[in-house]
């Protein structure tokens, strides 16, 4: 069964628009695994706009499926990442003044700066993702890595609107996706996906085993509330699958 992962940074997001104590990402992530979430995915940003470090350590405490904890590759959120130890680390690219992740990591030119962060965090019994393009070659830098999964960026194919086109970028994730899953690698993916959207490849692209998503979800709960809004998605896969 596909896995869906809930990406809870935006109710951090509406909190520290006031900096109050609420709404709690904590109380978030359980209504999201009442609706059925597989995994809870959290970004401690280097700027805190969002997620706070308090926030990575209550989520530890109290999450009951997974903890997925998106973070920049370097030695500040390695050491906090090996204290509070989430059941998975991706390693994403970050820049300060992006509005939210703007591609893949360049995990071909980064490869010998990733690779002590990597052994360190597997040496900690962290599971390592690396979220990349769906390239040929970023894969093949995360196998001699030692990942244990690639996330692939979705950001392209949420924004085409070409049928054409968006059937190419398809066929570019699904190669992708195969290609990493004959080499051993667990695939998920994210970026932009919805509730219109994510049906397409799903169906196309039954490699996946795993979506991230986030904004789509927290933006639908504030019209169904959470639990129902993880449960509508959950649905789609399931609708899908039979």
């Amino acid at each position: 069964m596909t896995r869906l992962g809930v990406n809870i940074d935006h109710v951090a997001t509406l909190r520290q628009a006031r900096k109050t104590l609420y709404p709690n990402p904590t109380a978030a992530a359980a209504l999201a695994e009442n609706g059925g979430a597989d995994q809870i995915t959290i970004h401690l940003r280097e700027d805190r706009r969002h997620i706070q470090d308090r926030d990575l350590f209550d989520l530890r405490r109290t999450v009951s499926t997974a903890l997925n904890l998106e973070m920049a590759a370097t030695q500040e959120m390695l050491a906090i990442a090996c204290k509070a130890k989430p059941d998975t680390v991706t390693l994403v690219p970050e820049r300060r003044q992006e509005l939210t992740t703007e591609g893949g990591l360049d995990v071909v030119k980064l490869e010998s700066q990733l690779a002590p962060i990597i052994q360190k965090l597997k040496s900690d019994g962290i599971e390592v993702s690396l979220f990349i393009e769906p390239n040929m070659e970023q894969i093949e830098a995360g196998i001699r890595l030692g990942a244990d999964l690639v996330e692939f960026h979705t950001g392209r194919y949420c924004e085409l609107s070409d049928k054409k086109e968006i059937q190419v970028e398809l066929s570019r994730l699904k190669e992708a996706a195969q290609f990493a899953g004959e080499k051993g690698l667990l695939v998920a993916a994210g970026h932009g996906l919805n509730y219109d959207n994510i049906e397409d490849i799903l169906r196309q692209i039954p490699e996946i085993e795993e979506y991230n998503i986030g904004h789509s979800i927290v933006s639908r709960a504030l019209f169904v509330g959470l639990e129902t809004a993880v449960r509508e998605f959950k649905e789609i896969f399931k609708e899908v699958s039979k």
